[in-house]
């Protein structure tokens, strides 16, 4: 598995040569630096480490200066490790875009827009209960019986109730590549990915 880290910035939408119009995300994706490559012998597993997005170095710590300047690498603000990848790389070496092509298919994974603390009506889907009409005036959106008395005298596991929602690590598989923007390191994916504008990804291509 190779890939890409990216940031997403923003949706459009483009029109393909049957005319047809198509939804995108638009993604900046690289240039990645290979700061760190995992071995066997020493690490139990064999990845490869890419960094993506300059961070100032007054808000680096000197650990992680340490660690990019290995790779003669400015500091990153994202790191993310890639298993399996297709080719051998080495410290220091920039990827781009070039490692995808138009047509083909990939994983884009980031965090979700946290919506804070929600009910089961949001949450959910949850219909609400009860009848505005027959005298109640406070239930509309309540989540109904829990489903149990007496026994078994508590809420079972997995219940779906009101909670934390959002701001989850969210892989959306399958999105095609629509178009690729050599010069300005964007590609088109097809629909949506989660996470914000400016929010970084994770581009996964299956070998």
């Amino acid at each position: 598995m190779s890939g890409l880290l990216g940031k997403k910035i923003g949706m459009t939408s483009i029109f393909d040569a049957a005319g047809k119009n198509i939804p995108v995300t638009v993604i900046e994706a690289g240039p990645c630096v290979v700061t760190q490559i995992r071995t066997n012998e020493k690490d139990g597993y064999e990845a490869v480490q890419l960094s993506f997005d300059d961070r100032k170095e007054k808000h680096t710590t000197k650990a992680m200066k340490g660690h990019f300047a290995k790779a003669n690498s400015s500091p990153k603000k994202y790191v993310s490790e890639f298993t399996r990848f297709e080719q051998r790389k080495q410290f220091g070496d920039i990827l781009t875009v070039d490692v995808f092509m138009e047509g083909e298919f990939v994983d884009v994974v980031g965090i979700s827009k946290g919506k804070g603390f929600q009910g089961v009506v949001k949450r959910h889907g949850f219909g609400g209960v009860g009848d505005a009409t027959h005298g109640q005036h406070n239930r509309l959106r309540a989540p109904g019986s829990l489903g149990a008395s007496s026994y078994p005298s508590r809420v079972m596991k997995g219940l779906r109730m009101a909670g934390q929602m959002g701001n989850h690590r969210v892989k959306v598989i399958n999105l095609q590549i629509v178009k690729i923007i050599p010069e300005k390191n964007l590609i088109l994916v097809k629909g949506a990915v989660p996470g914000p504008v400016n929010g970084y990804l994770k581009i996964e291509r299956w070998n």
